[in-house]
């Protein structure tokens, strides 16, 4: 099971990732990540992995194109905070 919502407040939009970040959900990520994009006027864009169980590898790759868009990420997890700081060296970006 997979679930994403957003949550909106006067200075961010939340893109909240619930569950197994695997193929085919990656795409999903994908397409709510352009789509929380638009409109921000001004606002925060976070992406939160606070809720993800599992990274797949395809997840680990679609984690590493939103990074590369300019994606910031808030997560409590270990593995979470591990896999995206591997990412962020991998890519040279920043958390």
């Amino acid at each position: 099971m997979f679930k994403i919502s957003i949550v909106e407040s006067a200075d961010q939009r939340r893109l909240v990732l619930e569950g197994r970040l695997i193929s085919p959900w990656t795409a999903e990520v994908e397409r709510a990540w352009r789509d929380a994009a638009e409109g921000l006027d001004g606002r925060k864009l976070i992406v939160d992995l606070t809720n993800i169980t599992l990274i797949s590898s395809d997840g680990e790759r679609t984690l590493s194109e939103l990074m590369r868009e300019g994606a910031k990420f808030s997560g409590r997890g270990v593995l979470t905070k591990h896999v995206l700081k591997q990412l962020a060296r991998r890519w040279a970006c920043k958390l």
